[in-house]
């Protein structure tokens, strides 16, 4: 049985990526407005009655703009920490609330998700591992910097959403005020495409298949920049760029006999250091 995904949206303008299976699918974040989800997932012809949970990264509105309404109107469970709801000031049932920690991985029917925290400049930030019948998609944005979770988790993964966020001339040139670019270089904002790239090509395992390069900037990055400079390290691997303003095609992610992802030993992130 193989995996599919499909992003919805992708950028700072809101995210929301779709993994699912024959039977039963899971959302991570709703960073766009309930009407504009289903409007997507209509347009991709993927049923909503499949959805079951969705699963929240962090409290920054392009992830959580649309979780409220969506998860009240669709009667969807949310998995959230508690801090984020807080820091997010998110309103759920209680019925529908839930929590989750990081190496405690969570069961949806046959899909299993696990979280990991990453360096991010949010309250209590999580990437997540999607996996069913050993197939394993991550979804790993807004990334501060390359750390020993993210590397452990991507070197599992058949197929990835992996944060290619802004390239570093066109940030250091262009018109942002210092104290944002700080913000993004600072370790706790964004990925770079070259940091993107060296996680790729360091750490990408020999049965990968898709890598979704996700998160764009629009003022410092450009979708032509980074497609060609992953295309030319790509080999069997297929890249996309998720857009920030359309959803994508849905892609069927197969596996084989790697296995379910294993417990960390660690939970706490901590940079790698590369060379660029």
């Amino acid at each position: 049985m193989s995996l599919q995904v499909a992003s919805l949206n992708s950028g700072s303008n809101g995210n929301c990526y779709y993994v699912g299976n024959e039977k039963e699918a899971i959302l991570v974040d709703a960073g766009l407005s309930c009407r504009e989800i289903e409007k997507r997932l209509n347009r991709l012809e993927l049923d909503m009655a499949k959805i079951k949970a969705i699963f929240i990264s962090h409290e920054h509105t392009d992830h959580i703009k649309g979780v409220e309404l969506l998860s009240s109107k669709h009667r969807l469970p949310v998995y959230i920490t508690d801090a984020t709801r807080r820091h997010g000031r998110i309103k759920l049932d209680k019925q529908l609330s839930r929590t989750f920690a990081g190496n405690a991985p969570i069961d949806i029917g046959s899909i299993r998700v696990s979280a990991f925290s990453k360096l991010h400049d949010a309250a209590d930030p999580y990437s997540f591992l999607v996996s069913c019948n050993n197939v394993n998609v991550g979804v790993f944005t807004d990334i501060g910097a390359p750390c020993s979770n993210l590397v452990q988790h991507f070197s599992q993964c058949h197929a990835a959403f992996l944060e290619s966020n802004y390239d570093e001339f066109m940030l250091q040139h262009g018109g942002y005020p210092f104290h944002l670019k700080k913000r993004i270089t600072g370790g706790k904002g964004h990925l770079s495409n070259a940091q993107a790239l060296e996680v790729f090509r360091q750490h990408r395992p020999s049965f990968m298949t898709h890598l979704f390069l996700s998160h764009l900037s629009s003022n410092n990055n450009r979708p032509e920049l980074v497609q060609e400079m992953f295309d030319a390290h790509a080999g069997e691997v297929k890249m996309v760029i998720a857009s920030r303003y359309n959803e994508s095609e849905i892609y069927y992610i197969k596996g084989n006999d790697y296995p379910l992802p294993v417990k960390p030993k660690k939970s706490t992130p901590s940079q790698l250091q590369f060379s660029f």
